[in-house]
């Protein structure tokens, strides 16, 4: 298993989803995190085909205050996995949550994902 968290880089827009970004740009910018964790992992393993499962997904999204639509942004990261990998694969359990986000990034998300011994 190989635990994933981005903190490499940020993506425009920052702020907080809900005020300075949009659910649309929050949306993105899930999907860019997504991203920055497949290029990890195409570094650490070499073959993203070894990856076996998607296991889990949190996602922690800086909110305005009164914005409660979380998943619906997180929806960046797991749709783009679910297209790459499609449901054997790629369904994942998911946590969405609200919070102060670090750098003011929209999104910040941890993944788990199981891969092929080789």
């Amino acid at each position: 298993m190989v635990t994933l968290v981005d903190h490499e880089s940020l993506a425009q827009p920052l702020g907080k989803v809900g005020a300075e970004v949009t659910l649309e740009e929050g949306y993105a910018s899930a999907r860019l995190v997504a991203l920055a964790h497949l290029a990890s992992l195409k570094r650490a393993l070499g073959d993203l085909d070894r990856v076996t499962a998607w296991l889990r997904v949190f996602a922690m999204v800086n909110t305005a205050p009164g914005f409660n639509e979380t998943p619906r942004v997180t929806n960046g990261y797991s749709d783009l996995i679910l297209a790459l990998y499609g449901a054997e694969v790629g369904t994942h359990a998911r946590s969405s949550i609200g919070m102060m986000v670090p750098l003011n990034a929209p999104v910040n998300c941890e993944a788990e994902v199981e891969i092929d011994g080789q």
